[in-house]
C-alpha cells in the first residue's frame, strides 16, 4: 500500500469515514493521533519533497507529543494512537492492521528484534512489550501489563508478567476496522 492509502485507513479508524475535507479538518483541529500518523506515513513517500517535509514534521511532532516511532518501523493500515503521548517503538517492530496503541506504551528490544504484533490488537495504557515476542490476532493487552512471552490469538492478557486470563470477546476495543 502507498502512504496515501495507509493514511486513508488511519483516518477511517479514527473517524469511521473518509473524505478530503475530513482529512484536512483532522490535521487542522489537532487530532494528535491522526496528525502524527499522517506525517509518519509520509516519511516513506517516494516523492523527495514530500518525504523531506514529512521528516521535518515527524521530528517536530515527535518532540511535541513525546512519541518515538522510527520511520523504519513496519506498521500496517489502520493505526490508532490513543491519547498520542509517551509512545516509544523500536525500529524493528512489526505491527499488523487495525492496531490501537494507548499512551505510555513501550515496545522494544535490547537484543535486536522487537515484537511481532498481528492484526486487530488493542494495547492498553502503560504496557511494556519486551524482546522478540509474538502477539496473535484479536488480542487485548490490559493496562500496565509487561509482555515477555508470546500471546496466542483471540485472547486477553494482563499483569506483570502478562498472562492470558480469558478468550471471551478479545479485541473488542478495535472499532472501525479497516478490511483489506
Amino acid at each position: 500500500m502507498t502512504p496515501f492509502e495507509l493514511i486513508k485507513c488511519d483516518l477511517y479508524r479514527s473517524t469511521a469515514r473518509y473524505s478530503h475535507k475530513l482529512l484536512i479538518k483532522n490535521l487542522i483541529n489537532n487530532n494528535r493521533s491522526f496528525k502524527y500518523t499522517f506525517w509518519w506515513r509520509l516519511t516513506q513517500s517516494n516523492n523527495l519533497m514530500i518525504r523531506a517535509l514529512a521528516r521535518f514534521m515527524h521530528l517536530t511532532l515527535s518532540i511535541r507529543y513525546q512519541i518515538q516511532i522510527p520511520k523504519e518501523a513496519k506498521i500496517g493500515p489502520g493505526l490508532n494512537l490513543g491519547h498520542a503521548t509517551g509512545i516509544v517503538l523500536s525500529p524493528t517492530v512489526e505491527i499488523g492492521a487495525n492496531c490501537n496503541i494507548s499512551q505510555f506504551v513501550n515496545i522494544g528490544s535490547n537484543h535486536g528484534k522487537a515484537a511481532f504484533i498481528a492484526d486487530n490488537v488493542y494495547i492498553g495504557p502503560m504496557v511494556c512489550i519486551v524482546e522478540n515476542v509474538v502477539i496473535g490476532n484479536n488480542v487485548t493487552i490490559g493496562a500496565g501489563s509487561v509482555v515477555i512471552k508470546d500471546i496466542p490469538e483471540n485472547s486477553t492478557a494482563v499483569g506483570n508478567p502478562s498472562r492470558v486470563v480469558n478468550q471471551n470477546d478479545p479485541g473488542r476495543y478495535i472499532m472501525n476496522k479497516y478490511n483489506a
